[in-house]
C-alpha cells in the first residue's frame, strides 16, 4: 500500500494498462504538454510519446468519434472530456454509435472505450462546468457508469474500465483530485465492476452514497455513533451495473435507508436506488419511509455561498437521520 491522491490513482492506472498494453491509447483536451486541466496526466506524454498520449482538437464530438472508432478497430482508448458538461456535445457518438454497436452487431463487435469526465460542484466554475449528469447515462442500455469516491477504489476500478469490453463512463468528482488514501502498490489491482462496497458497517440506517458526499456522510456517520445510532454506509462504486443484493441486504438488516448524491434530485440517480429497495423484499423490512437527498433543481451558482448551499450538507444528512429514526 501507499499513499497517493486521488488524482495521482488515475495517473497511475492509466499509465500500467499503457505500459501492459500497447493497444491502451489516450486522448483529450490539453491531456499532453499541458498535463491536463486538473494536472491528472502530468508527465505521460514523455513516457508514451505523442502517437499515444493525443491532444485533440477543440471538440468533443470529435474525441468521443474517434475513441469509439476507434474501440471498434481494435484499440483501446481512455478519452478525457475536460468538463462532464460537454458531454452534451459528445451525445450522439457515445448514445448512438458506442453503446449500441455490440447489440446491432450481435455481439461480434466490441467497443472497449473510457470517457473519463471530471464532475460536480464546489470548485467555483459555475453553471455550465459543474454538473453531475450521471443519471443521463445510466439511462442508456449498452453504457456502464462508475464512479469511485476514493483514490484506491478510483484505480481499481478504472483498470477494470479499461479492460471491459463495453463503453464505460467513468465519473470523477473534482474535488476528490486532492483527496489522498492508501492505494494498493499492484499492476494487478482490480476492482470487479458492478460491486458496492460496504465503508462503514452498522445496525440502525442504511446510507448508500457516492462521489464527494461519501466523505460527508462517514462524517455523519462518526457524529451518530457518539449518539448511540449505528450507520451502515454503501458506497455503489459502479452505478451501472449496479449492485442491488448488497444494497438489499443492507436495508433488511438494518431497517431504514437514505440515499445522498450531489446530482439534482428530480430524475437523479438515487431515485432508482430507492426503486430498487422498494420494489425488493427490503420493502417488508423498512421501519419508516425511504429519504432521498440530493441537489437542488437549480443550475449551479458561481456565488460560493450559493454552490455550498444547492448540494447535500452534513447537517442535513444528519437532518435525514434522526427523520428515519423518528427522533
Amino acid at each position: 500500500m501507499k499513499e497517493m491522491t486521488y488524482a495521482e490513482a488515475i495517473r497511475e492506472a492509466m499509465s500500467e494498462e499503457m505500459r501492459r498494453d500497447e493497444n491502451v491509447i489516450f486522448m483529450g483536451e490539453d491531456i499532453g504538454i499541458y498535463g491536463g486541466a486538473f494536472g491528472v496526466s502530468v508527465g505521460m506524454i514523455q513516457e508514451f510519446g505523442e502517437e499515444r498520449v493525443r491532444d485533440t482538437p477543440i471538440s468533443e464530438a470529435v474525441i468521443a468519434g474517434a475513441a469509439a472508432g476507434a474501440a471498434v478497430t481494435g484499440l483501446r482508448p481512455i478519452a478525457e472530456i475536460m468538463f462532464m458538461d460537454f458531454t452534451t456535445i459528445a451525445m450522439d457518438a457515445l448514445v448512438n454509435q458506442a453503446a449500441k454497436m455490440r447489440y446491432m452487431f450481435g455481439g461480434k463487435a466490441k467497443v472497449p472505450m473510457v470517457l473519463r469526465c471530471p464532475a460536480g460542484s464546489g470548485t467555483g466554475a459555475a453553471a455550465q462546468h459543474s454538473q453531475s449528469l450521471e443519471a443521463w447515462f445510466c439511462h442508456v442500455p449498452g453504457l456502464k457508469v462508475v464512479a469511485p469516491s476514493t483514490p484506491a477504489d478510483a484505480k481499481g476500478l478504472l483498470k477494470a474500465a479499461i479492460r471491459d469490453d463495453n463503453p464505460v463512463v467513468f465519473v470523477e468528482q473534482k474535488l476528490l483530485y486532492r483527496k489522498k488514501g492508501m492505494v494498493p502498490d499492484n499492476p494487478e489491482f482490480i476492482i470487479p465492476l458492478g460491486k458496492a462496497d460496504i465503508k462503514r458497517e452498522g445496525t440502525d440506517v442504511t446510507i448508500i452514497t457516492y462521489g464527494r458526499m461519501l466523505e460527508r456522510v462517514l462524517n455523519v456517520a462518526e457524529e451518530a455513533a457518539r449518539e448511540g445510532i449505528s450507520i451502515e454506509v454503501i458506497d455503489p462504486r459502479t452505478l451501472l451495473p449496479l449492485d442491488k443484493e448488497t444494497i438489499i441486504q443492507s436495508v433488511m438488516r438494518t431497517g431504514r435507508a437514505i440515499v445522498v448524491h450531489e446530482a439534482v434530485k428530480t430524475g437523479g440517480y438515487g431515485g432508482e436506488i430507492v426503486s430498487v429497495i422498494c420494489e425488493s423484499e427490503a420493502f417488508d423490512y423498512l421501519d419508516a419511509p425511504v429519504v432521498r437527498l440530493a441537489g437542488l433543481d437549480v443550475p449551479i451558482p458561481y456565488n460560493p455561498e450559493l454552490e455550498k448551499a444547492v448540494v447535500p450538507s452534513e447537517r442535513q444528512i444528519k437532518e435525514a437521520v434522526y427523520k428515519v429514526m423518528n427522533r
